[in-house]
């Protein structure tokens, strides 16, 4: 079977940073491709040069043999190659048909030399393509009403009425259940069988051997390999990744249990959690678990002073608190890590070095000024220690690929120097070395006194590195398991009432 679509020895370079080396790769109709490779290994850079968002510098692209070059988006479109983004390329006030025919909407003549969108046409034409996907979504409806998981298969519905021949998946289940990603691979395999070629890309390994047929592995900005998955294990291609072999991805220390820091009583805030108590110690990793809708970012950002609770009692270092505000929690010693980066994490137009000390300034004043020195030195520490890819410390967080913007916002609540750091899955969209070094982060954290609360839906994660478990469903806490008791099963039965 020959490749559909071939790219060889393509390099792009911004100024003087080179994103993509030498970016080779051969996608197959009626197979699905994994794209592997740590945050900043060049994959992004490859899927905007594939979908015309830039033009490489040199190198090849083939597609069905014949030499082509991609110049635009809407040229990537003609030649059947469209994309499906982690960060969806949506618009929430035009409704779902609009968002499938956003562009190539179907027209009629009203008059000589005047066309206008024909509406029945193109709600008719979403409707059928819907049909495929999920015939409860409603073509007229606004795409705000829609869920993520919804809002993935509008893209792909799109992506089919373009008639794409090559579907990009860009970390199409980050912020899918269980459920919402089996639907999503049930439709990738029927996709696959009609004869597209798929290029997925995901850090999530049960993923990869579950749904993909080949793979191709890329390592600073080159393509390091590719072929049949069947044969290949995991420990191969993470070696792949990283160039050196990851022994223990989630190296758990042995830390000693301290007395209680945090205790929170019967939190409630009305319409997403009741009634949540829990307890958390010096020096504790407590993983807190639970289907999208648990209510588990809620609690935190009730913690953080976010969005305060309306009842309950929150206690730290044996006095009773109250927080309204971050400022308040930050001055208490809490941190929060968000899992919305993109929003809630980062100030992505402001340079990694103000990104990473914006919470504490106030260390860094020399009387009415700020010493840029010091905040330089301290801003070096933190991105040096969690592995930041970067050009230097002036570099916009923008510039940054997700893992590493990832990296950024972490750092910046480390910086902090926090009593208690809560981390809303903090390795969400970070590969597999990124994630042993967060893992190792924590893991030093701890064993100098700060207490954890890491939210994770990764049950390896959760089970790997957590001392206690709090398993949450439909914002109550269902058990509190310790890490001797801790089973996947047993987790899982308490987050599904199974």
């Amino acid at each position: 079977m020959d490749a559909i679509l071939s790219l060889r020895d393509v390099a792009k370079s911004y100024g003087g940073v080179k994103a993509l080396t030498s970016g080779t790769l051969d996608l197959y109709p009626g197979c699905v491709t994994v794209l592997l490779g740590e945050n900043g290994a060049g994959k992004s850079t490859l899927v905007k040069i594939m979908t015309g968002i830039v033009r490489a510098d040199s190198g090849t692209i083939s597609l069905n043999g014949a030499p082509i070059a991609i110049t635009s988006p809407d040229q990537a479109r003609d030649l059947g190659i469209s994309a499906i983004f982690q960060e969806a390329v949506l618009f929430d006030e035009l409704s779902v048909a609009e968002n499938i025919f956003i562009t190539g909407r179907p027209t009629r003549a009203r008059l000589p030399g005047i066309r206008t969108v024909d509406w029945a046409v193109m709600n008719s034409r979403a409707r059928t393509v819907l049909a495929r996907l999920d015939p409860s979504i409603d073509p007229g409806v606004r795409l705000k009403r829609l869920s993520v998981a919804q809002r993935h298969l509008v893209q792909i519905a799109r992506a089919l009425s373009n008639e794409a021949r090559i579907i990009i998946m860009d970390e199409p289940t980050a912020a899918l259940s269980l459920c919402e990603a089996e639907q999503l691979f049930a439709i990738t395999r029927s996709l696959r069988d009609e004869g597209r070629a798929i290029l997925f890309i995901s850090h999530k390994f049960e993923e990869v051997f579950e749904l993909c047929d080949r793979y191709a592995v890329f390592r600073d900005g080159a393509g390091v390999g590719q072929g049949e998955l069947e044969g290949i294990g995991r420990d191969r291609l993470v070696n792949m990744m990283v160039g050196r072999a990851i022994d223990q991805i989630f190296p758990k220390l042995d830390v000693p249990i301290g007395d209680e820091v945090l205790r929170v009583e019967a939190l409630g805030r009305s319409l997403e959690f009741e009634d949540v108590s829990f307890s958390l110690r010096r020096g504790e990793i407590l993983g807190v678990y639970g289907l999208i809708g648990a209510g588990r970012s809620e609690v935190m950002e009730a913690l953080f002073g976010l969005h305060p609770a309306h009842r309950g009692r929150i206690v730290l270092e044996g006095k009773p608190v109250r927080i309204n505000s971050p400022q308040e929690a930050i001055g208490l010693g809490i941190a929060l890590v968000p899992e919305d980066r993109q929003s809630q994490g980062a100030h992505l137009k402001l340079p990694i070095r103000d990104n990473i000390t914006m919470p504490s300034l106030q260390r860094f004043r020399t009387g009415p000024f700020l010493s840029r020195r010091k905040q330089r030195a301290e801003s070096s520490v933190f991105a040096t220690a969690l592995g930041v890819k970067m050009s230097g410390l002036d570099q916009r967080v923008d510039e940054l690929s997700g893992g590493n913007q990832q990296k950024v916002v972490i750092a910046k609540w480390l910086a902090t120097q926090p009593r208690v750091l809560i981390l809303d899955e903090p390795t969400k969209g970070i590969d597999v070395g990124a994630k042993a070094q967060v893992h190792r982060l924590m893991g030093e954290m701890v064993a100098k006194g700060v207490s954890v609360i890491m939210v994770s839906s990764e049950l390896p994660e959760i089970l790997g590195m957590a001392d206690r478990i709090m398993v949450m469903r439909r914002g109550r806490v269902r058990g509190v398991l310790d890490r001797s008791q801790a089973t996947a099963s047993a987790i899982v039965g308490l987050a599904t009432d199974a």
